[in-house]
């Protein structure tokens, strides 16, 4: 739905209670600041796409070293293995322990480079969360509501409701989207009817309000809509 989950609240509440904590960062690692030795996360898992804009191709895990040397003998299968993973980089240079993703691990590479050079995780998130702005404000003059309260919404990524007209066809809607050149999130994701956009990628804020000009003449159901 785009809601960012109260990790600070949540992560006090299992260091209080001596609870182990396991982060899924996967749509909001390199895009949302998270101090890891702050939060007490054990493990924090995410992927080479996403907000490192990178390319899909592997996950990985930031692991507490002492919890993840707990993990051996644990696993229940071959390729999910973590500890017999880290070990087999750890005594072989690095290496994968099956076939590795040459061309994502490259694209990964230069996609931390890129980070960098753009100012690192506090820059990245304060771009993503003008472009999420941008967005609703740009979709509140053209009729949309958003599904969820500023306070719960992510930069990451923007549910909508669906338009009540009659005449409102996603299927339709999308087509006139795509053939402007912009490609949106379809399906629902909760029990109301809505659509996604995303917000991350190298994306600027004049990016998104081109996208909104394509919106303005994709909503044939309305009167004025080209």
């Amino acid at each position: 739905t785009g809601m960012l989950n109260p990790l600070e609240e949540v992560a006090a509440l299992c260091q209080r209670r001596g609870i182990h904590l396991i982060v899924d960062a996967m749509s909001s690692f390199g895009g949302i600041p998270i101090d890891m030795g702050h939060l007490g996360i054990e493990f924090l898992i995410s992927s080479a796409n996403k907000c490192i804009q990178g390319v899909p191709g592997f996950g990985f895990v930031i692991a507490r070293r002492a919890a993840l040397a707990a993990c051996a003998g644990r696993a229940r299968s071959v390729s999910l293995d973590l500890h017999a993973q880290w070990q087999t980089m750890e005594q072989q240079g690095g290496k994968w322990r099956f076939t590795s993703p040459t061309h994502t691990v490259l694209a990964f590479a230069q996609a931390l480079r890129e980070l960098d050079e753009e100012g690192g995780i506090e820059a990245r998130h304060q771009r993503y969360s003008e472009n999420q702005r941008t967005l609703v404000a740009g979709m509140a003059a053209l009729g949309f509501a958003p599904l969820l309260p500023e306070q719960w919404q992510s930069p990451i990524i923007t549910a909508f409701y669906s338009p009540a007209h009659p005449d409102y066809r996603f299927a339709d809607f999308y087509q006139r989207l795509k053939a402007q050149g912009f490609v949106i999130y379809p399906g629902k994701v909760s029990q109301a009817d809505c659509f996604r956009i995303g917000n991350i990628g190298d994306v600027t804020p004049e990016r998104v309000r081109d996208l909104l000009a394509a919106m303005a003449s994709a909503c044939y159901w309305q009167g004025d809509a080209r």
